[in-house]
């Protein structure tokens, strides 16, 4: 079977772990070449071991508009072009309004929109023509979820640049189109500071919001992400991707 990625350069943020772990795999079984940025030494250890050493791997915090030219610029050291980049990298952060303050606002909006956005006018001279670039939004964009309200609000951000950034960059053959998940069994829900009864319960939750009454596997959205990043996508532009359980729909 032909490879669908096979001498491709690809960027992923946020590939440490999750989601973006298992898309750098599907990326690598595709015959790419992977990049990937984490902002934990521990987090890009465990990546190592998981994609060998043909991967890159490349500390970065995602939020700080400041790196963002430093990553392209090390990036520019070590492959040729870019073919494709996976904006994964994200805040998840859930809470009641009334416990939100400007800095936890700011964090979100930092990492899901603003250090995004500056990453990729930075990446514009490392692109190639053509190039896919996939940006994760979600499905909490398009539904109410309560105690979502700034993280979603951040995803339907990322919603709209796909649509405006393909407006811009398509004579440059530049597709942008967004890839939505549903809720996805990661260790994101370790990171909630709850107890281990606590996470569950919040986990059974989740899934009962899904119509499929599951949560999605990682290698689930990854497959999509193989879909958008390859050829097979060539006729998607500003679109976006649900890959939900049906949760946005039903």
């Amino acid at each position: 079977m032909t490879q669908k990625l096979i001498n491709k350069y690809a960027l992923i943020t946020g590939g440490s772990a999750g989601i973006g772990l298992e898309t750098a795999r599907q990326f690598q079984n595709e015959g790419a070449t992977v990049i990937i940025t984490g902002r934990r030494k521990d987090g890009l250890a465990n990546a190592r071991n998981a994609l060998g050493d043909s991967a890159i791997l490349i500390e970065h915090d995602a939020s700080v508009v400041g790196q963002q030219t430093d990553l392209v610029n090390q990036i520019s050291k070590l492959v040729p072009k870019l073919d494709v980049v996976y904006i994964n990298a994200g805040d998840v952060t859930h809470k009641p309004l009334e416990q939100w303050d400007e800095h936890c606002f700011d964090k979100v909006m930092d990492t899901n929109v603003k250090g995004p956005f500056f990453l990729i006018k930075a990446l514009l001279p490392l692109l190639s023509d053509p190039a896919s670039m996939i940006l994760c939004g979600s499905v909490s964009a398009r539904i109410g979820l309560a105690q979502s309200s700034v993280y979603a609000a951040s995803k339907a951000g990322l919603g709209s640049l796909a649509r405006t950034l393909s407006s811009e960059l398509k004579g440059r053959g530049i597709r942008v189109n967004t890839l939505s998940p549903g809720p996805t069994h990661t260790d994101a829900f370790s990171k909630f500071g709850l107890s281990e009864h606590e996470q569950q319960r919040l986990i059974d939750e989740v899934r009962q919001l899904v119509p499929l009454k599951r949560m999605a596997h990682p290698v689930e959205i990854a497959k999509a992400a193989v879909f958008l990043a390859s050829d097979d996508s060539s006729y998607m532009l500003g679109s976006e991707m649900l890959v939900d359980g049906g949760v946005g729909n039903l």
